[in-house]
């Protein structure tokens, strides 16, 4: 069985390859069965964690398996909040190929989606894009999106308003106009999308502070219990999710069915929807005027693609 550590996963990642990779993926048929949860608590006063089992196998001949462990509280120990592994095997004979990096993975294609999900849904003159978070997936993003937009201006906001500063100085570092924000509602009222990539359990993003014309893209919470955008949010937008079982287990999109502001019926459709030309309009977005959500909480698809993409690189 091959490793590939983390730079050996990273590299033939890159989100010109990874985003078109992932677009033909959902257009495609794949199994993905739902995902296991489960909570973890050790002893009395410890951070609590989840731990996720995510598997996909393809036609293709792959099937894949990622643990990844969440730990919120590991930001208060200068730790990441989260720690994955992915383990390829052959699907016609269940022998293991390789393990990968799970966490460069689960970063690269989280940041993948959300700039697929902006390529339907962001408007074509999109530019001005807010970052929240300042994680390994959230400093991914700029550089996910201008695969798909041309952005010109990146503002970070974090809790910490250290953090923003840090991150706004690495982007600029590497070439970006990047500024961190202080006053978040400012920062969103002027952002053409809003991208949200925290582990938040109350919401950040108030409905009344998004411009008409903006996208709203959220990605950090992937449980009933985290929630990153209120219910207003969703009140006058058109909402599309990533996978069906958002609507379990998103509690963004469970605050707003119980507020009455989305019904699940009014969700207008998923990635593999957008992607097989199944939705009326421009690809998701019918008029530059109108407001969009795009809602994931991740795939096991995503993670089997940039997995294959890592090794058939290796393989050529």
């Amino acid at each position: 069985m091959k490793h590939f550590d983390e730079a050996a996963t990273r590299a033939p990642l890159g989100f010109e390859k990874l985003v078109p990779a992932l677009r033909a993926a959902f257009a495609a048929e794949a199994q993905v069965p739902p995902r296991h949860v489960h909570s973890i608590e050790t002893a009395a006063g410890a951070d609590k964690g989840t731990v996720l089992i995510m598997p996909a196998w393809s036609d293709a001949g792959f099937l894949g398996i990622k643990t990844i462990n969440i730990f919120p509280g590991n930001s208060a120990r200068g730790l990441p909040g989260l720690h994955a592994t992915y383990v390829l095997y052959d699907a016609r004979t269940g022998v293991p190929l390789a393990m990968m990096d799970g966490n460069e993975i689960t970063a690269r294609r989280t940041a993948a989606a959300s700039a697929l999900g902006a390529s339907f849904l962001a408007r074509s003159d999109a530019r001005r894009l807010l970052v929240l978070g300042t994680g390994r997936i959230a400093r991914m993003l700029p550089a996910a999106h201008a695969s798909v937009r041309r952005i010109d201006e990146v503002t970070v906001w974090n809790h910490r308003p250290e953090g923003a500063e840090a991150l706004a100085a690495q982007l600029r570092a590497e070439g970006w106009n990047a500024e961190a924000a202080v006053d978040l509602e400012a920062a969103v009222r002027s952002a053409d999308i809003v991208s949200c990539a925290t582990l938040a359990t109350a919401p950040l993003v108030r409905g009344e502070w998004l411009a008409p014309r903006s996208h709203l893209d959220l990605i950090g919470s992937f449980t009933p219990a985290m929630r990153e955008a209120d219910v207003q949010c969703f009140a006058g937008a058109r909402t599309f999710i990533d996978t069906s079982e958002a609507l379990q287990k998103s509690g963004d999109l469970l605050d707003a069915i119980a507020a009455g502001t989305l019904r699940a019926q009014e969700v207008q459709g998923t990635l593999a929807e957008l992607c097989r030309g199944e939705r009326a309009g421009r690809g998701g977005r019918t008029g530059d005027a109108e407001r969009t959500v795009f809602k994931a909480v991740g795939s096991a698809l995503e993670d089997l693609t940039a997995a294959t993409l890592v090794w058939q690189d290796a393989a050529a």
